[in-house]
């Protein structure tokens, strides 16, 4: 019986061409010959795979999807009836990740009954490892989605294919809810914990951030267990890609109800939870023996979550819990958290900015936790720290002309992780001696907590240790604050006096393009990043870790995202790379965020402040050949938003692929034309950025400093107008 023709969407179209869907609208309205829909309904209209192929080949616009676009799409396409699904298919990626790059290139190339014995016997060789993974069965499995997965191990790496094959699952089984804890995230919270623990638990693993993150601390002995058997091949398979050194134990089950590991103590615990579930089994395990500090509330299952980390945890041990705030101020909660205070077990609470973490919109908080030896002499106080002015971006120097800058990131991890890593350790040295920061941080007795409420927020608590503020000092650091905002003003209103711009003409100008992929196949650019370690490189050329004075990576700077996203020089340590081939950035290099999503600029062109520094994760490196292509020119268009969206895949995390960024092709002297004004716009965006954030910081430190009895009014200051009540009475 013949295959049925492969079908794709609007959507996937625009992937495959490495456009935007509104251009794909554009082609079907203005194209006679574009393919007709063969499928799907009038508003979501389905159209044949390979007509739409044919259609872009005859006009030159050839395909730019990226390997894991390609199995992505297969996936879509190719429908089968499997008892093993797409779990079949990670334990697959794994198995291919054994091979070489050549040995992948021959499996993808084998007749259809061949290729899929290749990958049965690759699946399984890794089986027994995976949870459920016993049994295998590919035979129901389309070959193309195989050849697609093996070209996108080798081209990308196995964990590419991962990400692709669990998101795939997740949308077939309509799970909502689950959400990948950011790196940044993950690795403060391995961080968090003192020493180097040898066996670590993630109760909700999720994806495995958290593990990874542990398991690049060099901890031996991994386990985890998650409630979706998904998530937890997920992370099984993909420890065993990261660490290949460590044990890994994974179990797939519901970890309250039905703990995987009930006799299991581990030296430390990492773990976000779920939040707000009030079907955690709070009738059948009321008297479950983990709650030695009180049995939660149906309403406070993140308590049941904070007491079983504490039951896997040896005397002594540490756990980092990630909470939403209203844990630690719920009425029903009141008494576990007395409990937890008084004990000891609670060492510090940590509230992070919003944008941190899913859901975005609220700050959550870091709960430190520490099992209770016996013995061990009473703990009088606790930690609290407010980090929401350390998400603040990096200071921007006096003269912004010199550097790059633009929109705030959302969250500064640099200078959040640098805060509390110090404040946990200072605390942890000497709890009695820790004189906290005022308005960040402050240890606080436990007999102070143990109040009606037992209120545990940390703003309320630490906005309290602003009193402590000199009255000189506060008004000397704002009246420096407001020359500098008079400066920021002055160089705003200079960028904006420029008016040399003028409209296109009646239509907006249209232009050839071609992709990154192109123009560095034709010599025009190269494109460089940081690979992890082991990876085989491919394409691109310059310095990778290695300076031109031969100097290796240690003691070089390095240029994050976030440094990239704040507008701020470079910040990272090379300690924190963990890569094995790291490019050296050099002026006129263009760079691009790898991960769209969050604010901030994507691109910005390396000054000399750069020049040097190590590229961190996460960006990507453009190195445009000057006699072709101007570097302002091109990341003016790299990072449109439009091209962005294009050459994007996710939907809470936008992942660029830097070859399906478009460039036009224009004469260098327009280019530069173009360059420049780029610059411009650049600099208007950094001043104008900068003057806003000078202004925000001296309207807080004027209010707190009035509120808090530091600063007094002029007693000459005459009301600028009369404030007429409500209702248009008149104050007497």
């Amino acid at each position: 019986m013949p295959q049925p023709s492969a079908q794709v969407t609007a959507a996937e179209i625009s992937r495959i061409a490495g456009v935007t869907r509104a251009t794909v609208s554009n082609w079907r309205r203005r194209h006679e010959d574009f393919p007709a829909p063969s499928g799907g309904t009038e508003s979501s209209p389905l159209y044949d795979l390979e007509a739409v192929r044919t259609w872009l080949a005859s006009r030159g616009q050839a395909a730019a999807a990226s390997p894991s676009d390609e199995l992505r799409t297969s996936l879509r396409i190719h429908t089968w009836e499997s008892a093993g699904g797409t779990s079949d298919l990670l334990l697959l990626a794994l198995g291919a990740a054994r091979h070489t790059s050549e040995e992948l290139t021959a499996a993808a190339r084998l007749p259809d009954a061949d290729l899929v014995a290749h990958a049965e016997r690759d699946a399984a060789a890794v089986a027994g490892a995976v949870p459920g993974g016993n049994a295998v069965h590919l035979g129901a499995i389309d070959a193309a989605v195989l050849r697609a997965l093996y070209m996108c191990v080798r081209d990308e790496g196995a964990q590419a294919a991962v990400g692709v094959l669990a998101t795939r699952e997740l949308e077939d089984s309509a799970v909502t809810g689950a959400y990948r804890t950011p790196e940044p995230l993950a690795d403060l919270l391995a961080r968090l914990i003192p020493g180097t623990p040898a066996r670590v638990l993630d109760p909700a693993c999720g994806s495995g951030s958290l593990l990874i993150a542990a398991g690049r601390r060099g901890v031996r002995e991994l386990y985890g267990q998650d409630v979706l058997t998904v998530q937890a091949r997920r992370t099984a398979v993909t420890l065993m890609l990261t660490t290949p050194e460590a044990e890994v134990t994974v179990r797939a089950g519901d970890t309250l109800r039905a703990d995987a590991f009930p006799g299991l103590l581990a030296d430390a615990v990492v773990c976000n939870p779920p939040f707000g579930i009030r079907d955690w089994g709070h009738d059948e395990l009321a008297y479950d023996p983990r709650w030695a500090y009180g049995v939660p509330a149906r309403a406070d299952s993140e308590l049941a979550w904070v007491q079983h980390a504490l039951a896997h945890l040896v005397p002594g041990g540490h756990a980092a819990v990630i909470l939403p705030p209203a844990v630690a101020g719920r009425a029903s909660g009141r008494r576990v958290r007395a409990e937890l205070v008084r004990s000891g077990a609670l060492r510090a609470v940590i509230a992070l900015p919003a944008g941190a973490s899913v859901p975005l919109h609220i700050g959550l908080q870091i709960w430190l936790l520490q099992r209770p030896e016996p013995g061990s002499a009473d703990r009088k106080s606790l930690l609290f720290v407010d980090t929401a002015e350390a998400s603040a971006p990096a200071p921007v120097a006096a003269s912004p002309r010199t550097r790059s800058g633009g929109r705030s990131a959302s969250v500064d991890w640099a200078a959040i992780g640098e805060r509390v890593l110090s404040t946990w350790q200072a605390f942890l040295a000497d709890p009695d001696a820790f004189e906290g920061e005022p308005g960040i941080a402050r240890a606080v007795g436990v007999v102070d907590l143990l109040d009606d409420l037992v209120d545990l927020t940390p703003a309320r608590l630490v906005q309290a240790s602003r009193a402590a503020v000199d009255p000189a000092e506060l008004a000397e650091e704002t009246e420096a604050a407001r020359r500098d905002l008079v400066e920021a003003a002055r160089t705003l209103g200079e960028a904006a006096g420029y008016q040399d711009w003028r409209a296109s003409g009646l239509a907006a100008r249209e232009w050839r393009t071609a992709t990154a992929s192109d123009l560095a196949r034709g010599g025009a650019l190269a494109l460089l990043r940081s690979l992890p370690e082991g990876a085989r490189g491919r394409g691109g050329d310059g310095d990778h870790g290695v300076g031109k004075d031969g100097s290796g990576p240690a003691g070089r700077p390095v240029l994050t995202a976030s440094d990239l996203s704040a507008g701020s020089g470079p910040t990272g340590d090379a300690a924190d790379l963990r890569t094995d081939s790291t490019p050296v950035i050099e002026a006129g290099d263009v760079l691009v965020r790898a991960v769209a999503s969050g604010s901030g600029p994507v691109a910005r062109v390396a000054g000399e402040e750069e020049a040097g520094a190590l590229l961190g994760r996460h960006i990507h490196l453009f190195r445009p050949d000057p006699a072709r292509l101007d570097p302002w020119f091109l990341a003016g268009f790299l990072g449109a938003e439009e091209n962005i969206a294009a050459a994007s895949t996710g939907t809470t995390l936008r992942h660029v692929t830097p070859g399906r960024l478009r460039v036009p092709l224009l004469p260098l002297e327009e280019q530069r034309r173009y360059g420049e004004a780029f610059r411009r716009v650049h600099e208007l965006r950094a001043d104008a950025q900068r003057a806003t954030r000078l202004a925000e910081e001296m309207a807080r430190l004027l209010a707190g400093g009035l509120t808090g009895g530091q600063l007094l009014p002029s007693r000459d200051a005459e009301p600028v107008r009369a404030v007429r009540l409500r209702g248009g009475d008149s104050p007497h």
